[in-house]
Formats: C-alpha cells, sequence, structure tokens
C-alpha cells in the first residue's frame, strides 16, 4: 500500500521534523504550512509542500487537490498538526482571542477531517492522527484557552472513533507533554497580542511565570523532550496493523494523567497549581 501521508502546521517544531522523518524514510509526505515563506523554505530542504491554512476553506480545496492530484485521488493517513497555544487569564482574554484560538484548533481540525473522512472512506482505509495534549487531560492555570481547545478536540477524537467503528479508518490521538519546538515561543506572542499585561490583576504571575518562560527557553529540564518521542509514536500510529487509539507521550503526561484518575478534584488541584 503506498502511504501517503498529508501533514498541517510543517511550519516548525513536530510537524517540521516529522515531514523531514518521513521523507528520509521512503514515505510519499505532503507538507503543509500557513505562510508562504515557510512553504518555499520545505521544497528548498527538498521536501513536497503546499499552503495550507486550516482556517481558510479555499485553502483547504487548494491543498487537497494538489495531494490528491499526485496520488491517484488516495490518502493513507493525516495528521493534523496545526495549532497554537494562547497564555492568559480567562479573565483577561477577549471573546475574539478564543475564537481565533477554536478557529485553528478544533474548528479547522474539524474541517480537514470533514474532507478527507470521504476520502478514506471510498478507499476502504485510512489513519487519521489527532496532536491533542497533556493540556486535554488536565488544565492548568493560564493555559485556559488552549486547554479548552484540547478538551474540544478530545471529545471530537473520542466521537469520531465511534463512529468511524468498522469502517478500517483508525483515529489516533497523541497526548503530548512538553516537547522542545518553537511552540512557546509562538505562544508568548499571541499572549503579548491578546493580554493587557499592565492592567491585568494577574501582572506579577505573568512576570515570574509565562514571561520567565521565555528566558527559559534554551534551559533544559527533565519533562522537555526532543520531537524523536513524538516521532516514534507516529511510526507506530502508521504503521501497526491496529494502532492503538491513544497514546501517551513524555513522563509529565504519564503523571499527571494518572493523577487525575486517582486524586480527588480538589488534591489535584493543590499539584496543578504547582506545575
Amino acid at each position: 500500500m503506498r502511504k501517503t501521508v498529508l501533514i498541517t502546521g510543517c511550519s516548525s517544531g513536530i510537524g517540521y521534523d516529522f515531514a523531514h522523518y518521513l521523507h528520509r524514510n521512503g514515505y510519499d509526505v505532503f507538507a503543509t504550512a500557513r505562510d508562504e515563506a515557510d512553504v518555499q523554505r520545505l521544497k528548498d530542504e527538498g521536501l513536497n509542500a503546499h499552503q495550507l491554512d486550516v482556517c481558510d476553506h479555499l485553502s483547504i480545496d487548494r491543498a487537497l487537490k494538489w495531494v490528491l492530484s499526485q496520488t491517484d485521488g488516495k490518502i493513507y493517513a493525516l495528521f493534523n498538526n496545526a495549532g497554537y497555544g494562547q497564555p492568559g487569564a480567562l479573565e483577561d482574554l477577549s471573546s475574539k482571542a478564543l475564537r481565533e484560538q477554536f478557529e485553528t484548533n478544533v474548528i479547522g481540525l474539524h474541517e480537514m477531517n470533514r474532507r478527507i473522512i470521504p476520502i478514506m472512506r471510498a478507499q476502504g482505509y485510512g489513519r487519521i492522527i489527532q496532536h491533542s495534549s497533556v493540556l486535554g487531560l488536565v488544565s492548568l492555570r493560564f493555559r485556559g484557552a488552549y486547554n479548552a481547545s484540547k478538551y474540544a478536540l478530545e471529545a471530537l477524537c473520542d466521537t469520531l472513533r465511534l463512529e468511524l467503528k468498522g469502517s478500517n479508518i483508525f483515529v489516533i490521538t497523541l497526548n503530548t507533554g512538553p516537547i522542545r519546538s518553537n511552540f512557546r515561543d509562538n505562544a508568548t506572542k499571541m499572549f503579548k497580542k491578546h493580554i493587557d499585561i499592565d492592567k491585568s490583576h494577574f501582572k506579577l504571575e505573568y512576570e515570574k511565570e509565562v514571561l520567565a518562560r521565555e528566558k527559559q527557553k534554551n534551559e533544559k529540564d527533565p519533562f522537555t523532550k526532543e520531537s524523536d518521542v513524538v516521532i516514534d509514536k507516529l511510526v507506530l500510529a502508521l504503521n501497526l496493523n491496529r494502532p492503538a487509539p491513544r497514546y501517551y507521550i513524555t513522563s509529565a503526561t504519564y503523571i499527571l494523567a494518572n493523577l487525575k484518575r486517582i486524586l480527588p478534584t480538589s488534591w489535584l488541584d493543590r499539584v496543578l497549581l504547582k506545575v
């Protein structure tokens, strides 16, 4: 079977690294990114790349036409990787900023699935890999918009998995913990764009926590891992005859998910306030 893989959000981080991994290992990989400059960079690096903004229906149409014209109308796997973080206390976050978070992390992913599922049903097989997070399992303060988008994604994944039962289309959820990438840098940009720090009740906490992480981005910690730990699970999701419906990635995900399962809510809250 020709393993054609479409990936969203390949400008950096996990999507970028996984696209290059697949290319090196003989897969037909179709790398996409929102910005044309990133697309050109991917092409210059030898990848088959195209512009795709998951919030733009016409952009999705063009990208799928580009892929299908090269694959006899078939797609083996879709990796829904596009997304970003939006720090900030919920009381400081405008409805517009929350809506934008959902447009990319939830609605855009949903639209990709809606376009891909009929193709996979017609061919009789497929893999849909959804990039969720440990923050789809537990919530941290100042991450409300991102938490909410990933909780919504969890519901979509669980529902879609039930609805596609018996179709030979597998839905696989990745719950990643902290991975070394540009994710935090991009999240900090969104924080500065949407949050009025000086007028916030949480100004001091923002300076000590959210902005301090920007300065510490190159420091190593035992919980932040390289993208290869995600790629290992992605390879299983692509190649196992019956992949697991969910993969926990990094010790942080295992620890926090298990604490949520066994601790009373009030005890878990005390733990999460220290994270």
